[in-house]
């Protein structure tokens, strides 16, 4: 006689699974509230490049207080190398001119736009103390003495090579007060130029001022020169002796450069080194050019 065997088909453990999926939904709302409540990740001795956009101008910041106050350029080129910008130099100077147009809360734009301009500086170049002048490939040259300038017409004379240029004498110190910015309305405008023959002052020099609408001097107003092998920026009132709205920047003989104030709504073009005459013979003159708000 054949036995039947009967198949029963497993019955489903549905509490079995419904205690899995609670525990697992518990376990990992415990370990939800673990990491990120009571033992959240703490980022310790990260890499300069990956901070957040705001961490890394406090950081800018600070590479450039230290610069200010101890002179090294190598080290902070270092230090500004783990920051990852492509271009450190144009970095230092939006930020500064971006501290000075919210009103320099923190008094970080003097050091920023000094460490800019010593970036500028040829490596050849030894720098000043506290004199940044960012500019084409030559020596500094002197500040103008106190007096006003002569000022006559260029003499067309045959081009000639420049003279060797005098070492900088002066040194400002940096100030932590802040002086006026342009208040808001019209654009600068450029209110003059002139051609500037005076034996005393450097050959080359082109003398940038910049006032605000009521006639007072605009420290850290920005200004980007070009000429045709490149291209500078520098700031006023980096040289606050000769004025809260002066900035200047050495030409060279023979090139002719274009040059415009931010927030001036004219290019000014075609400057170039004029020729002179004096008693001594011929040399080199400078410009000067006045921007105000109307």
């Amino acid at each position: 006689m054949n036995e039947r065997r009967s198949r029963r088909r497993p019955s489903l453990n549905l509490g079995g699974n419904l205690y899995m999926l609670t525990g697992l939904l518990v376990g990992i709302g415990l370990g939800l509230l673990y990491s990120w409540i009571l033992s959240p990740v703490e980022y310790v001795d990260t890499a300069p490049i990956s901070l957040r956009a705001d961490f890394k101008d406090q950081y800018r910041a600070a590479i450039a207080s230290s610069y200010l106050a101890t002179g090294d350029l190598a080290r902070s080129q270092a230090r500004l190398a783990l920051l990852g910008d492509p271009d450190p130099l144009q970095a230092l100077s939006a930020q500064a001119q971006s501290a000075w147009g919210a009103g320099d809360p923190y008094g970080s734009a003097y050091a920023l736009a000094y460490l800019a301009q010593a970036l500028g500086q040829p490596p050849e170049t030894p720098l000043p103390s506290l004199t940044p002048v960012f500019h084409s490939p030559t020596a500094t040259m002197p500040s103008p003495t106190a007096g006003s300038p002569t000022v006559t017409s260029p003499v067309k004379t045959p081009v000639r090579p420049a003279t060797a240029a005098p070492t900088l004498f002066q040194s400002p110190t940096p100030r932590p007060s802040r002086t006026p910015t342009p208040t808001a309305g019209a654009p600068l405008q450029l209110a003059s130029q002139e051609t500037v023959c005076d034996p005393a002052l450097a050959e080359g020099l082109l003398q940038v001022e910049v006032l605000d609408a009521a006639g007072q001097p605009v420290a850290g107003a920005g200004i980007v020169i070009n000429w045709p092998d490149g291209e500078s920026r520098f700031f006023t009132g980096l040289k606050p002796e000769l004025g809260d709205g002066y900035a200047d920047f050495l030409m060279t003989p023979n090139v002719a450069y274009s040059l415009q104030v931010t927030g001036a709504g004219v290019l000014v073009t075609g400057l170039s080194v004029p020729d002179c005459q004096g008693e001594g013979g011929d040399f080199w003159g400078g410009l000067r050019l006045v921007f105000r708000q109307p």
